[in-house]
C-alpha cells in the first residue's frame, strides 16, 4: 500500500460512478483513501435530500460498505484544528483539518475555489479535481486504473453498462481526461 494519502471531499463521494472508481483504484494500492464521519454525513445527507426515492437504509449501507472496503479510512481527532484554519468557506475547515491530521498529500474535490493553494501549501497539501487526480494515478499505474474501471463496470448489474455507457457516466461527472486515457483500452474494460 502506498504511503500517499488522499482525503475525499463529500462532493466526490456523492457521485456513485466516481466514488466506485476512486475506491477501486485505492484498493489497487496507489494511494490511501481517507474521509471522516462528517464528510459521510455531508454526502449522505445531500444524497437523501436530492434523491428522496432512495431508501435511507440503502444510503447507510453504501456508507458502511465504503468503510468496510477501505482499511483505516476514517479520520478522527481533527476537530481541534478547525478553529485555527482559514478557508473561503469556514464549513470546509474540517476537511483541511482532517487532511492535516492524517498527513494527506491532497484533497480530492470539485470545489477547488474552496481550497486555495495559499491556504493549503503551508501544510504540504494540494487540492485536485478528481479528473486530475485519476490522471495522476493513471500516470503512476495505468494497469491499476484500467483494472479498477473494468471491475467497476463488471460490478454493475442493475442495469449493466457497456463501456461507452460507463464513459458517458464519467463524462457527466467531469472526467473527460479520465475517459480520454481509458478509451484506447476499451477492449480491456
Amino acid at each position: 500500500m502506498s504511503g500517499f494519502t488522499a482525503v475525499f471531499d463529500a462532493c466526490v463521494l456523492y457521485r456513485e460512478s466516481l466514488r466506485n472508481l476512486l475506491i477501486r483504484i485505492a484498493l489497487g494500492g496507489i494511494y490511501r483513501a481517507r474521509w471522516t464521519e462528517r464528510i459521510h454525513a455531508e454526502w449522505t445527507g445531500t444524497l437523501a435530500k436530492n434523491r428522496p426515492d432512495l431508501d435511507p437504509a440503502a444510503i447507510e449501507r453504501t456508507r458502511s460498505l465504503l468503510d468496510a472496503a477501505v482499511p483505516d479510512c476514517l479520520i478522527t481527532g481533527y476537530e481541534g484544528l478547525e478553529a485555527t484554519l482559514r478557508l473561503p468557506d469556514p464549513d470546509d475547515r474540517h476537511v483541511l483539518a482532517a487532511a492535516i491530521l492524517c498527513h494527506a498529500g491532497t484533497i480530492v474535490t470539485y470545489n477547488l475555489k474552496d481550497f486555495p493553494d495559499e491556504a493549503l501549501a503551508p501544510f504540504g497539501i494540494t487540492a485536485q479535481h478528481p479528473d486530475v487526480f485519476i490522471e495522476h494515478a493513471f500516470d503512476l499505474a495505468p494497469d491499476t486504473v484500467i483494472a479498477a474501471m473494468r471491475d467497476h463496470r463488471r460490478s454493475l448489474r442493475n442495469p449493466a453498462l457497456s463501456v461507452e455507457q460507463l464513459f458517458d457516466s464519467y463524462l457527466r461527472h467531469e472526467l473527460a481526461s479520465t475517459v480520454a486515457l481509458l478509451r484506447p483500452h476499451a477492449d480491456l474494460l
